[in-house]
């Protein structure tokens, strides 16, 4: 059954795509939304804010309207389409489910566990689906760079690959009012020059890297760049196929995951990474089983949940944060 609020929301945005047209970008848009406000600052010698032992920062990927039409990585088997084929239908209707159904049901979950997270928004996915962007953004959440759409980002020139980084803030912000600090690149690939033209634009992190259990800073162009790890371990994406794989599993993983850590809580700053895609995360068993996991977490003290523009800022501030010499 869904919430008022989610009844209501839903009919708003079905009249604002209805208004703007979701192929038509962004449309009419509402004020600028508020700037986030930067982290609560720690004592000398405490690990993260007001003393929290773990701090756990949520991913949700806002892809879907960004996709490619065809080859994009799906439950269905590869096809190899013919030119007179314009778009793989079938994965394209996988892909809509994250933002008729995944993105709001997750909105709502996080509402009823008064967690704040970061989106990673797709450019195309922002301007095709502004009223849900920016719903987002409403809500507290954090609007991330993720591309303006899905390239190999990895084998561009320099001069392409700024202007491509640029797009992604631009669309984003074009759309909500925000402006992205933070970047994720498509399947983490990032280049050569992705970093140093990360801090010429002014981003103040990337998540790109799966090296350690809590944020550190790396001197890129002679200054601080933050970097918020990402993980691959407790990610939905393992659930694309849904064959090897099941909500109970990710929930046992998870669960495993935040144990260990909280126990090294204690001891020396540790975060939890865990990433929700809008078409997996979203349906309802694993709406259910992110429940659990909230409920569990939530039960053990000194337990926060951050955004990641949040986390960078305090790393930034902290001197026990990490300072790594090597740049991968």
């Amino acid at each position: 059954m869904q919430t008022a609020s989610r009844r209501r929301f839903m009919q708003q945005a079905a009249a604002g795509a209805i208004g703007a047209g979701l192929a038509g970008g962004a449309g009419a848009q509402s004020g600028p939304a508020p700037t986030p406000t930067p982290a609560p600052s720690a004592k000398p010698g405490e690990f993260w804010p007001g003393g929290a032992r773990l701090v756990i920062s949520v991913s949700m990927q806002f892809e879907a309207g960004g996709q490619p039409p065809k080859g994009a990585d799906s439950p269905f088997p590869k096809v190899d389409f013919p030119p007179s084929v314009p778009s793989d239908a079938v994965s394209n209707t996988w892909f809509a489910y994250g933002y008729r159904e995944g993105i709001p049901r997750m909105l709502d979950l996080w509402d009823r566990h008064g967690v704040k997270v970061t989106s990673h928004i797709i450019g195309e996915a922002a301007k095709r689906h502004p009223e849900l962007a920016r719903e987002i953004v409403r809500r507290g959440h954090e609007a991330s760079g993720h591309g303006p759409r899905w390239s190999s980002q990895y084998a561009m020139s320099r001069a392409e690959e700024k202007q491509f980084l640029s797009e992604a803030q631009s669309m984003v912000r074009e759309v909500t009012g925000v402006t992205p600090l933070g970047y994720n690149c498509n399947w983490l690939r990032r280049g050569p020059n992705t970093l140093s033209l990360l801090q010429e634009l002014g981003y103040l992190y990337h998540i790109d890297d799966v090296s350690r259990d809590e944020p550190f800073i790396i001197k890129v162009n002679g200054h601080d760049l933050v970097v918020v790890p990402y993980t691959v371990r407790n990610n939905d994406i393992l659930l694309i196929e849904g064959r090897n794989y099941s909500p109970e599993k990710f929930l046992d993983q998870i669960l495993g995951e935040f144990e260990q850590l909280y126990q090294e809580g204690g001891q020396r700053r540790r975060m939890m990474s865990v990433s929700a895609h809008d078409r997996i995360s979203g349906t309802p068993q694993m709406v259910r089983v992110w429940d659990k996991f909230l409920d569990h977490v939530k039960s053990k003290p000194g337990v926060a949940f951050m955004r990641k523009d949040e986390i960078a800022r305090f790393a930034l501030s902290s001197p026990l944060t990490v300072r790594e010499q090597e740049v991968i």
